[in-house]
C-alpha cells in the first residue's frame, strides 16, 4: 500500500511561539494546534491542502476552531493519531470541555461532531456535504480501506496501523452506514478491499450484512474480533490491538446469506443419515422416513373425516412417546376441549364426549399428569385469525418457549376473504420460511374444494393435490401433504369407520406417493389404530388392527 503523509515530530510555531504545538507531517505542511493559533504552512510536495481558516473562533456555521490537540488517555489515543485526524478537545458555547471530531468535505473543513463528558453528541455545521471521518487524508485507491462504526474506534485501528494505512469512519454509526457508503461508493470502489469493522453487538454485525451488497462482487469483507470485544478500542485498552491488526487481515469476503460451498456444510455432511421424528403410526413413519425439523406437512380431508383426532393422536404420542414439548393453534376450538381430547387420547379416554364411561377422577388424573409434564402450549384464539398474529404466537413458542413442533388447525381460517388464493400464497411462503428459521416443524390442515365430479370427500371421494384450498401454494411449499377419505355414509357400519390416509406429496424421496395406510377408529378408546391389509379387498382386517403405539404407553 502507498504510504500517506504521516506525522513526524513536533515544532516551534513561529506564529504563537509555542515550544511544540506545531505538528509537521511527511509531505511537507504543518498545523499549530494551540488553542487561538491555527498557523499553517503548505506542504512542499505539490499538495493542494486547503488551511484552516485562522480568523476567529468558528468558521460557516457553529464550528469551534479554537480546539487543541491532545492525547486521550481514557482511549490510549496519542497525541500525534489526534493530530493526524484533527481530533482536537475544545470549549462549547456553554462553557464545556468537549472532543471536536472533524469532518472535510474535500480539504475544506464543513463540519465537526462534538462530544462531552456525558457522551452527549452535537453535531456542528454541514453534515449533509461532509465525507467519512478521515477521508481527506488519503488518496483516492489503494489496495485496503478498513471502514469502521465510530471516530474513536477509526483512530484507534490507524494508531494500530502506524498511522500509514487508510481507515475511515461513518458519521453516524450502525443505523446511518449504509446511506453514508452508498453517498461515497464511488470513492470506496476505487480500493481493491473494503473492510468494515464496525461493532460487534447486533446492530453492528445487522449494518455490516446490510452494507456488504452494495460493493462490488469480491470488493467487501467483513472482520470479525474475538468474542467478549465490541470494538476495536477495546481491544487497545485490553491490551490486544495486535489481534484487531489480525481480524482485518483474516476479515473474510462477504457472501449473501444462503450461499455455502462445500467447506461451510462438510461436518454436516459427514453426519450419519437419520430418520427424523416418528409419527404415531410406525407405518407412516417407514414410508416418510419420520418428520425432520424446518419443514412443513400438510393435511387435507372433508369435513367431520377426522382431522382433528389424527391430529390429537399425533400430540398425545409426541408428548407421549417423544417426550416433546408442543404448540397447538387451533382456531375454531377452544383450548379447554383441545386439551381433552389430547388427554383422552393419552388415556384411552374419550373425555369430550359427555357420559361416555369416563369417571371425573379419571380426567382429573389425565388433567394433572399434562399439567405436571408442561409438555402443552395453547393459543386461546378467541376469534383472533390474522396469520401475522399467528406468525407472532408461531414465533414465541419457539423463541421463548422452546416448542418445536407445532399443529395449526386449520390454514383456510386465515386467509383473507377478499383475496382467498393470494392471501394463502403469503401465508404458506411465510410459513415455510417460518419453519426454516426457527428449525421447527409445522404440521397445518387445510380444507378442502368440493370436487367437480364423482363423490364428495364426506361420502369417502379421492383427495387430490388440487383439492386444497390455495392448492398451488401449498402444493408448493409443503414437504409432505396427506389426503383423509372416509365414506360417512357407507351401509357398513364397519367401513364407515375406517378412513384411507393417503400421501400426495413426498418432497424428501418421492416414493411414498400414492401409498396409502387404512385407519380405523376405536369408539371405545377414541383411538385410531393401522389395519392390515385393504379392508376394502378383505373386511377382516377391520377386527385385526396394529399400531407402534400400545394403550399402556400412556405415561399418566
Amino acid at each position: 500500500m502507498a504510504e500517506e503523509s504521516e506525522f513526524l515530530q513536533k515544532e516551534p510555531c513561529p506564529k504563537c511561539g509555542s515550544k511544540d504545538n506545531l505538528a509537521r507531517y511527511s509531505d511537507g505542511h504543518a498545523f499549530c494546534f494551540t488553542q487561538g493559533c491555527g498557523h499553517w504552512e503548505p506542504p512542499t510536495d505539490g499538495g493542494e491542502v486547503q488551511p484552516r481558516n485562522t480568523s476567529g473562533r468558528k468558521v460557516g456555521k457553529d464550528l469551534i476552531l479554537d480546539g487543541e490537540c491532545r492525547a486521550l488517555p481514557k482511549r490510549r489515543i496519542t497525541e500525534e493519531t489526534c493530530a493526524k485526524f484533527g481530533y482536537t478537545v475544545g470549549t462549547s458555547s456553554r462553557g464545556n470541555t468537549v472532543q471536536l471530531a472533524p469532518y472535510y468535505s474535500g480539504n475544506q473543513l464543513v463540519a465537526q461532531k462534538m462530544r462531552d463528558a456525558d457522551k452527549n453528541f452535537v453535531t456542528l455545521g454541514d453534515f449533509k456535504s461532509a465525507d467519512l471521518f478521515g477521508q481527506q487524508l488519503w488518496r483516492d485507491g489503494g489496495k485496503k480501506v478498513v471502514v469502521t462504526e465510530g471516530e474513536i474506534d477509526c483512530m484507534t485501528v490507524s494508531q494500530l496501523q502506524g498511522n500509514k494505512w487508510p481507515v475511515v469512519s461513518v458519521p453516524n454509526g450502525a443505523q446511518g452506514a449504509k446511506k453514508a457508503l452508498q453517498k461515497h461508493l464511488e470513492w470506496l470502489e476505487q480500493f481493491e478491499e473494503v473492510v468494515l469493522l464496525f461493532d460487534m453487538d447486533e446492530p453492528g454485525r445487522a449494518a455490516m450484512a446490510e452494507c456488504a451488497p452494495l460493493f462490488t462482487p469480491g470488493k467487501c469483507k467483513l472482520a470479525s474480533l474475538p468474542n467478549g470485544f465490541k470494538d476495536p478500542n477495546e481491544m487497545l485498552l485490553a491490551g490486544r490491538g495486535s489481534e484487531v491488526i489480525d481480524a482485518i487481515w483474516g476479515a473474510k469476503s462477504y457472501r449473501p446469506d444462503g450461499l455455502v460451498g462445500i467447506k461451510d456444510i462438510k461436518e454436516q455432511l459427514r453426519k450419519p443419515v437419520e430418520v427424523g421424528l416418528a409419527w404415531c403410526f410406525q407405518e407412516l413413519t417407514d414410508l416418510t422416513y419420520g418428520r425432520r425439523y424446518g419443514e412443513i406437512y400438510g393435511l387435507g380431508a372433508g369435513t367431520g373425516v377426522g382431522k382433528t383426532d389424527l391430529l390429537t393422536q399425533q400430540i398425545a404420542y409426541d408428548i407421549s412417546e417423544l417426550k416433546l414439548r408442543v404448540g397447538t393453534i387451533f382456531l375454531e376450538q377452544a383450548p379447554t376441549e383441545t386439551a381433552k381430547r389430547i388427554a383422552g387420547k393419552l388415556k384411552g379416554k374419550r373425555f369430550h364426549v359427555p357420559d361416555d364411561g369416563w369417571t371425573a377422577e379419571e380426567l382429573d388424573t389425565a388433567v394433572e399428569g399434562l399439567e405436571a409434564a408442561d409438555a402443552l402450549v395453547m393459543y386461546d384464539s378467541f376469534g383472533e385469525t390474522e396469520w401475522d398474529v399467528v406468525k407472532a404466537k408461531v414465533r414465541f413458542m419457539a423463541v421463548s418457549e422452546g416448542i418445536r413442533v407445532i399443529y395449526i388447525d386449520h390454514l383456510t381460517a386465515m386467509a383473507d376473504t377478499e383475496d382467498e388464493k393470494g392471501s394463502l400464497e403469503q401465508i404458506m411462503k411465510e410459513m415455510a420460511g417460518l419453519a426454516k428459521e426457527l428449525d421447527i416443524i409445522i404440521t397445518f390442515v387445510s380444507h378442502l374444494t368440493t370436487p367437480e365430479k364423482g363423490k364428495s370427500h364426506e361420502e369417502g371421494g379421492r383427495v387430490t393435490i388440487r383439492h386444497f384450498k390455495g392448492s398451488r401454494a401449498i402444493g408448493f411449499w409443503s414437504y409432505y401433504m396427506f389426503g383423509l377419505e372416509r365414506d360417512q355414509q357407507a351401509d357398513d357400519e364397519k367401513l364407515r369407520g375406517i378412513t384411507t390416509f393417503r400421501v400426495l406429496k413426498d418432497r424428501y424421496t418421492g416414493q411414498a406417493v400414492g401409498q396409502v395406510i387404512y385407519l380405523a377408529y376405536d369408539s371405545k378408546t377414541g383411538l385410531l389404530k393401522v389395519l392390515d391389509g385393504n379392508p376394502f379387498d378383505d373386511e377382516t382386517g377391520v377386527s385385526n388392527p396394529s399400531t407402534n403405539w400400545d394403550d399402556s404407553d400412556s405415561p399418566f
